[in-house]
């Protein structure tokens, strides 16, 4: 598959998702945005980094929930999206972003001890 349908699937995915996700009725699921998409090369797995805002206990229940509704999730993008086999979703958590902050801090710790 070329780089540009595989960009476009993947652009496709991520909206449909988020928009599956947004839909949801479900009081567990917090507020989730959808930081990147790796398709497997059958297209028939697609690992979803999700990014949650919350404290660690809703982090944790928002991603419970996503996991038991991954059937879900898979049967309404098969619904919106024609293709020969729907992927199946695999959650996980992206942390990069409290990650990237921490290190900020650290950062300007140093910067602050130095001075």
């Amino acid at each position: 598959m070329s780089q540009y349908r595989l960009a476009r699937l993947k652009g496709q995915f991520k909206e449909e998702v988020s928009d599956i996700l947004r839909n949801m009725k479900d009081p567990r699921i917090g507020f989730v945005s959808i930081t990147s998409l790796e398709v497997s090369g059958d297209h028939r797995h697609v690992k979803a980094f999700v990014s949650i805002l919350g404290s660690d206990e809703e982090q944790q229940a928002t991603m419970k929930a996503l996991e038991n509704a991954t059937g879900f999730i898979r049967s309404e993008m098969g619904r919106r999206i024609q293709l020969r086999h729907t992927p199946e979703f695999i959650f996980r958590l992206d942390d990069s972003i409290e990650h990237g902050a921490h290190i900020n801090k650290l950062l300007k710790d140093i910067e602050r001890k130095e001075k």
